[in-house]
């Protein structure tokens, strides 16, 4: 097998001698590419952000903002990488090396003070920089006057949108940096104020190639093995030799327990890159959505085809966390404050369960067994999701955190309702954060389904969801406060669709 290597602003690297649990970030700042910080070691400030070339959805290649705190740099053997000091231009012998335009722009604002934080904002601006829809979407100058000042209204009157520039520029995909002393407002203006690629940029270019097959991996040091099986049967083959392993795709649950707990793992089992578990399908009675697709991607083919999932989206995490997350990683730690389960519940998903044995699929509803425990036996893996088809058409997530985004939640609620002249046919409704593990909300959807929707209903049933689940005080809320907000989400929903549902 050829040795692990990784391409870092255009130059291989051997991976060796990091051990299987380095990550991106400290392979980086050891071959003095300093400008890759660590700020909180968990994924939620963007001081680490990379660049990954993925396989593109609009493009052959994507250029991915990714948390090089939380992936192995294994797990990169054989892709490519960018940081923030390979994005400017070497200039002629003695001369500085060309800034990139979103380099240029953060500085010509004032978008940076200490700068600590700087370089990660660069990344994840880059990559919203060439992103294909976005390039199609803009319409500002594209040599925009550095004197420009861009005074946005965060809430306009005239309804526009003060989170998407004319630029096309989302502000979401900063949801995952944080800046703890310039203040955004310099920073959105440098967003607000980037052009769009030239013909000969090189990054821009690479777009039209194939971004780096997925490479099959044993890489092994100090009695530690980092595997990326090519294919699920191998994956299971693999799985079974080593019980012991740990399972990664995304790694963004793993990577915060190798950095804050210290833990490690004799055995690292990669799954993310496998062609078995990226697959999408949308069928007349059902969608398949393959258990290591990232969260972005799925977002990005559904295209808000599936309206409760385009109302999660957003909320969960960060865009950096959703550019590696999964749903297969979601549903696998078993979290019963993970985002996606309550969601999946409300659409009545099921998950499909990959053995040596092959394939069974069990209701999502059946699947939580007890605090992060599940159905899912010792060498199974979960290779998909399945929703049935048609959707509930008044659909709606909320989400209760301290934090509108990049936040865990004290609680989530998902729902999904079928109401045809006035009447509730079906109802289904999925709760995090109010039990030892995602449930779905039974005894309220009994008291609305078969009765008007109206306020008396409503009322009488925001009672019932109040006391569901057995909820409990932590330092994110107490029991009270989270059975207060779970009746208050039905009436906020009721409020908010009254006029939308038909009579």
């Amino acid at each position: 097998m050829v040795a692990a290597r990784i391409t870092i602003n255009g130059k291989e690297a051997p991976i060796a001698p990091a051990k299987p649990h380095t990550t991106v970030l400290d392979f980086l700042r050891e071959r003095g590419l300093t400008g890759t910080k660590e700020g909180c070691a968990e994924g939620e400030c963007g001081a680490c952000s990379v660049l990954v070339a993925r396989p593109g959805v609009n493009k052959p290649t994507d250029w991915v903002a990714v948390n090089a705190c939380l992936v192995p740099v294994a797990a990169l053997d054989g892709q490519e990488i960018v940081t923030s000091e390979g994005l400017t231009t070497a200039g002629e012998p003695g001369t500085p090396p060309t800034l990139h335009p979103v380099q240029e722009e953060m500085a010509v604002r004032g978008g940076s003070q200490c700068g600590y934080c700087t370089p990660g904002f660069i990344c994840s601006m880059a990559a919203e920089y060439y992103r294909p829809d976005r390039c199609a979407q803009a319409h500002a100058d594209p040599d925009p006057d550095p004197d420009l000042d861009l005074d946005l209204d965060l809430d306009p009157a005239d309804g526009s949108d003060p989170e998407h520039g004319p630029n096309g520029f989302d502000l979401h995909a900063l949801s995952g940096n944080l800046c703890r002393c310039t203040g955004y407002r310099p920073i959105r203006d440098a967003a607000f104020a980037v052009g769009t690629p030239t013909e000969d940029d090189p990054l821009a270019q690479r777009r039209e190639q194939s971004a780096p097959a997925p490479v099959a991996t044993a890489y092994t040091r100090d009695d530690s093995v980092f595997l990326r099986p090519s294919t699920l049967a191998e994956a299971l083959r693999r799985l079974g030799e080593r019980p012991d392993a740990v399972v990664v795709a995304g790694s963004t649950d793993w990577g915060v327990e190798v950095n804050i707990r210290a833990r490690r793992a004799n055995c690292v089992i990669a799954i993310d890159r496998l062609p078995e578990l990226r697959e999408l399908h949308v069928g007349s009675d059902r969608i398949e959505i393959g258990a290591a697709m990232t969260f972005t991607e799925i977002e990005r083919r559904l295209d808000g085809s599936v309206p409760l999932l385009a109302k999660l989206f957003p909320q969960f995490a960060s865009r950096l966390i959703r550019n590696s997350a999964t749903f297969g990683g979601n549903l696998g730690t078993g979290s019963p404050i993970g985002d996606s389960p309550p969601v999946l519940l409300a659409l009545e998903a099921s998950v499909v369960l990959a053995g040596e044995d092959g394939e069974r699929e069990v209701p999502l509803s059946d699947y939580f067994t007890g605090y992060r425990q599940s159905v899912r036996r010792p060498g199974e893996l979960i290779r998909a999701v399945r929703i049935p088809l048609p959707l509930s058409p008044v659909a709606a997530f909320h989400k209760i955190a301290k934090r509108r985004f990049d936040d865990i939640s004290s609680v989530a609620v998902a729902f999904a309702l079928d109401v045809e002249g006035g009447i509730v046919r079906k109802a289904r409704i999925g709760l995090g954060g109010v039990a030892a593990t995602p449930i779905r909300a039974l005894a309220t959807e009994k008291a609305l389904e078969g009765k008007p929707w109206a306020a008396e209903t409503v009322e009488a049933a925001a009672r019932v969801l109040k006391a569901e689940g057995t909820p409990m005080d932590d330092h994110r809320a107490s029991a009270e406060y989270r059975s207060a907000m779970l009746g208050q989400s039905l009436l906020k929903l009721y409020a908010q669709t009254t006029e939308a549902v038909p009579s």
